[in-house]
């Protein structure tokens, strides 16, 4: 089954500056498309070599409200520390989630260690009802992993087939991690009342009938209707590949907060500014990152 033009979009990537000196790319959110599901963000961190002057990712405390922060790992590894106490290593093939519900603190290293760094990071906007949860931190270090087709597929959240990631969702979503080391032409069952999103990590990707590939500076968005995909995956490449249903309530970004208001994102840039309890700190942070200005 191919993909109509009109289903199909393609979105430039862009960069931005995470900690100084250090660069992401960001596919999501962009003016063109803020969400797939209820993914609401995503960075491709690196692929990076950390030696000589270059700066490693040091991100200093700083809150989230209302989503799930999903920090999925290729090369390298992560310090997370958040108010919670938690403190855990990410390590290539598994999964940081931290929910934030209600509000949460947290900062990200990357380890002297880890001379390359390579990884995304997700956020998933959660809804209504659960918006005001209790914050909570989750370590997955083992995923459901199979080869098909000439690939190597990682699912990272949701259910395929008759596998199940064991990571905790609060709405429809699917996420895998696909790496095609001497190329491949993958057909990929998709759920049909959901969208879906492509971003290539590295390498490069055609899909479906689609003449001009997608590389790392670009993220596909697929519009629901498709029940298979078919890649076209070039020597070496990898992907993420992350779908969920069409998201129906209003949310409102901003920073680092997520809301269904802009009066419940404006509350907790207060309560932030203000040091309320309500995010708590994280223990031996190196310093904590103000927030910018509203723009209403």
């Amino acid at each position: 089954m191919s993909t109509e033009p009109s289903t199909l979009q393609r979105i430039s990537l862009r960069e931005a500056e995470i900690t100084p000196g250090f660069t992401v790319r960001r596919a999501l959110p962009t003016r063109e498309r803020r969400m797939v599901g209820p993914w609401c963000f995503l960075d491709h961190i690196g692929p990076v070599e950390l030696a000589g002057d270059q700066a490693g990712m040091h991100v200093d405390e700083h809150p989230h409200t209302c989503l799930q922060t999903f920090t999925w790992m290729i090369e390298g590894e992560v310090m997370h520390r958040d108010s919670l106490r938690s403190e855990q290593i990410i390590r290539p093939g598994q999964v940081n989630l931290m929910t934030a519900g209600h509000g949460v603190t947290h900062t990200e290293d990357s380890l002297d260690s880890s001379r390359r760094l390579h990884g995304v990071q997700l956020w998933i906007a959660l809804p209504e009802a659960q918006a005001d949860m209790p914050p909570a931190f989750h370590h997955y270090p083992e995923l459901p992993r199979w080869q098909e087709e000439g690939c190597e597929l990682t699912l990272l959240a949701g259910q395929h087939a008759r596998r199940q990631a064991p990571t905790l969702m609060h709405s429809p979503a699917i996420a895998f991690d696909i790496h095609a080391p001497a190329g491949a032409e993958l057909k990929l069952p998709l759920s049909a009342e959901f969208e879906h999103g492509v971003l290539p990590l590295t390498g490069q990707v055609r899909i479906d009938s689609e003449a001009q590939a997608f590389t790392p500076q670009e993220f596909a968005w697929l519009a629901p209707g498709p029940q298979i995909v078919t890649l076209h995956l070039a020597a070496d490449t990898r992907l993420i590949l992350m779908g969920g249903t069409p998201w129906q309530q209003n949310v409102i970004m901003w920073w680092n907060f997520v809301g269904h208001s802009r009066e419940a994102v404006k509350q907790a840039q207060t309560d932030w500014e203000a040091g309320s309890s309500r995010f708590g700190t994280v223990p031996h942070a190196r310093r904590r990152l103000a927030a910018p200005k509203l723009p209403w």
